[in-house]
């Protein structure tokens, strides 16, 4: 494929994966306490792979409800003089920077966030979003690709671990429960499906431009990245 498919690829919007560490399951009440976001980059061979990732710690928001029971499972000490928290406003900022440079970068119009149980992240962001007003959020504010139900289809599995070892990708339990790590396992994830999906995909592409969705000079994908 050519370098700008990633433009027509998912219709115009460029996949990132977004990952949360929170302080219980209540977006509207509960602590954010780390954020991060993975790109996703689509290679001249037409192959998807994980990007740059950009993760940060952030402090909690004044009044946030933090459950212990969350804090076991992450083993994140919101309080710690050496973690290096910054406010909700800034954490969120500086990956819409980053993703704001992505999307143009891929001629795309928006980000769509992809989440492992995705709802739970975008639930989060936009909720963190609402708190701090910020005008210029560049992920759809409802639409999501979640893996956990990517890889029930595909893999039989719906636990991001298990999806992960099934899949052959190098799993650390360890350190699961951060948001980067985990983010770029999901990465990973997305990343395998969408491209062992790739016949599928580019038959559909195919069927499109038969159906004249996709204007007549837009040129189809070459034969030896089609095999490949």
């Amino acid at each position: 494929m050519s370098t700008m498919a990633m433009s027509r690829r998912f219709r115009g919007f460029l996949p990132v994966v977004v990952d949360v560490e929170t302080g219980g399951f209540n977006s509207a009440t509960d602590a954010l306490l780390e954020i991060s976001a993975v790109m996703i980059d689509l290679g001249v061979d037409g192959v998807l792979r994980r990007g740059e990732s950009h993760a940060f710690h952030v402090q909690p928001f004044e009044g946030s409800n933090i459950e212990p029971a969350a804090l076991a499972v992450t083993g994140i000490d919101p309080h710690h003089p050496l973690r290096p928290a910054i406010p909700e406003r800034d954490a969120l900022q500086r990956i819409f920077r980053e993703v704001r440079t992505a999307i143009r970068a891929a001629d795309c119009r928006r980000a769509v966030l992809v989440g492992h149980n995705a709802a739970f992240d975008l639930g989060f962001l936009n909720a963190a979003v609402a708190r701090t007003d910020i005008k210029r959020n560049p992920f759809h504010p409802f639409s999501c690709f979640d893996t956990a139900t990517l890889a029930g289809v595909a893999l039989g599995q719906t636990v991001l671990a298990k999806a992960a070892v099934v899949a052959n990708i190098d799993w650390d339990s360890g350190s699961a429960h951060s948001a980067r790590y985990d983010a770029e396992r999901t990465a990973d994830l997305f990343c395998t499906i969408a491209n062992e999906s790739r016949d599928s995909y580019l038959r559909a592409e195919e069927r499109a431009r038969m159906l004249g969705w996709i204007e007549p000079d837009t040129p189809p994908p070459a034969a030896d990245d089609a095999a490949g």
